[in-house]
């Protein structure tokens, strides 16, 4: 009899999850809250790491209209817009780390990695089912819904992101931790900005603490804005708060031009707080496993969010390939262990970022930026090889 898993959020991780045990011989079923799929979100940046993955599962070719592969990544100072580091990408990620860097709309990943799982399970993903929570039964476990409604599997996955009602079972109710940063979004069509579109890169663009990143979605046709921001006061975390222009102008007006041509153009500004966990005792209970945000929620700032979902997802289906019999609970042990040790690594790093990118005085600043200047003109090998862990991790191939 084929295994089945009931995977709680619709989401990147969700759906990686649900296309990768369904390859390896899984019957999968999504519970997905929202009433539907729909724009929600904003660009995203996925790593070669992240791309390997995609090309396991059959995703990349689903996605090649959609995405845009930018020339480098860039980092500049956000008032005068002076360049502090140009690293080339486009012409050495493949041949250095076995893949493509590329950015793409959030909707978009969702729309292909729905249509893959779709051509292999049809009607796998059940949208406007909200989960209550979960139950442990004899061999397996139960999700049960918030209409009262059970359903039992041998496996269940909270792939339902930083609130996760299956990690608040798990591990008891708390608060996610506010990082003191708030963030803007932003789309912009690129030819609505004319010469004052920004590079064609991922350009992070640092300033006293603040810093913003440009990149390009829609295979390059729109320019996607995220602006981080210190700030002490606690905020409510959502993705669909709409933000004030002249708020947002207070924070980033004095900038260099694409940045205000952006704020300007855009015709809708998205505000969120930004929030954390520390690194969890467990993933799993029993036949229960988490994964993604709400695993190990992290800072934006080395673009890995959505690829460490990508990651949880792919390497948990093969330890349950790979797990003798139906010893599922130890598999679930068995991905904790091997996956926490990099996710928390990935954490610390996307921290350390944000501290580097938010330096507030001419002397750090220069302590902080002049050597990261120096290597990128002398020796940009070594500055790729900081990131050889991370973007050069291999991906075996699943167990099908």
């Amino acid at each position: 009899m084929r295994r089945q898993a009931l995977i709680v959020g619709g989401g990147i991780g969700g759906l990686c999850a649900a296309i990768s045990l369904s390859l390896t011989g899984w019957d999968v079923q999504v519970f997905e809250q929202a009433p539907e799929i729909t724009e929600i979100g904003a660009g995203l940046q996925i790593s070669p790491n992240g791309v390997k993955i995609l090309e396991h599962i059959g995703v990349m070719e689903r996605l090649n209209s959609a995405l845009f592969e930018p020339e480098a990544i860039e980092i500049r100072m956000g008032v005068s817009g002076s360049p502090i580091l140009y690293l080339p990408m486009k012409n050495v990620s493949t041949q250095r780390w076995g893949a493509r860097y590329i950015q793409v709309h959030r909707a978009d990943l969702i729309t292909a990695l729905s249509a893959r799982l779709d051509a292999l399970q049809r009607g796998a993903v059940q949208t406007g089912c909200p989960v209550r929570g979960y139950a442990p039964c004899k061999d397996g476990a139960e999700v049960i819904l918030t209409n009262g409604r059970r359903i039992k599997a041998d496996l269940v996955i909270g792939a339902d992101g930083i609130h996760s009602s299956i990690r608040h079972q798990m591990l008891g109710q708390d608060a996610p931790r506010f990082t003191g940063n708030y963030a803007w979004r932003a789309l912009v069509p690129a030819a609505q900005l004319g010469a004052l579109a920004p590079p064609p890169s991922g350009c992070i663009w640092a300033g006293p603490k603040k810093h913003a990143v440009t990149t390009y979605v829609r295979g390059g046709s729109v320019v996607n804005f995220v602006g981080i921001v210190e700030q002490t006061i606690w905020r409510e975390e959502s993705w669909s708060h709409t933000g004030d222009r002249q708020e947002a102008l207070a924070d980033f007006g004095d900038w260099a031009p694409p940045i205000l041509a952006i704020l300007e153009q855009a015709k809708v500004l998205h505000k969120w707080a930004l929030f954390d966990r520390a690194p969890l005792p467990k993933w799993h209970e029993g036949h229960v496993v988490l994964l993604g945000d709400a695993a190990h929620p992290m800072l934006p700032s080395m673009a890995q969010g959505a690829v460490q979902s990508l990651e949880d997802a792919f390497h948990l289906a093969r330890a349950l390939g790979a797990a003798e019999g139906t010893d599922i609970a130890a598999a679930c042990a068995q991905h904790y262990a091997q996956r926490i040790a990099r996710t928390s690594r990935v954490q610390r790093v996307s921290a350390k970022n944000l501290e580097l990118f938010h330096k507030s005085s001419r002397l750090t600043q220069l302590m902080a930026y002049a050597p990261i200047w120096l290597a990128g003109q002398l020796a940009p090998s070594l500055v790729h090889r900081r990131n050889d862990w991370l973007y050069g991790a291999p991906v075996p191939p699943l167990n099908i």
